[in-house]
């Protein structure tokens, strides 16, 4: 990524913040219209915990784009555990697509073409990273 494309992100991001709880739901919306099968992997009920700490991680992976020593870590970790919740490597793609589409729906004309592509190299570093992460996840053993 470059230094303008995170900037593009961060700026971006910006007035989503303080819309967090709002822009979380228009996702897991997007993202359960597009594919309903991906509920299922949710557990809990407590869907504006569950956006609160997707707001929170996007946040964080946001505030390290620029130092990508520090974010690997975290998002081959994060890779690892959602692994463990069933994330297979096919919903990467609708989870990028849902937030590609939340964002646009969210920033307006402010999603111009180059905003859309500087999410676009975020959302795939992020992925490939956290599925590198899943491919060292231990297989679960047979009960």
């Amino acid at each position: 990524m470059t230094p303008q494309q995170i900037q593009l992100i961060r700026s971006s991001f910006e007035p989503l913040k303080p819309l967090a709880a709002t822009v979380a739901e228009a996702f897991y919306a997007q993202l359960f219209n597009r594919d309903p099968a991906l509920r299922a992997l949710f557990r809990g009920d407590d869907m504006a915990a569950q956006g609160e700490r997707l707001m929170q991680m996007l946040a964080a992976a946001i505030e390290l784009l620029d130092r990508p020593a520090s974010l690997e870590p975290v998002l081959l970790k994060l890779g690892q555990r959602h692994a463990g919740y069933g994330v297979a490597e096919a919903h990467y793609a609708s989870v990028g697509a849902a937030l590609l589409d939340t964002l646009a729906a969210g920033l307006g004309h402010g999603f111009t073409p180059e905003v859309r592509e500087a999410w676009t190299a975020m959302y795939g570093h992020v992925a490939r990273t956290m599925q590198r992460g899943s491919a060292s996840q231990p297989e679960p053993m047979a009960a």
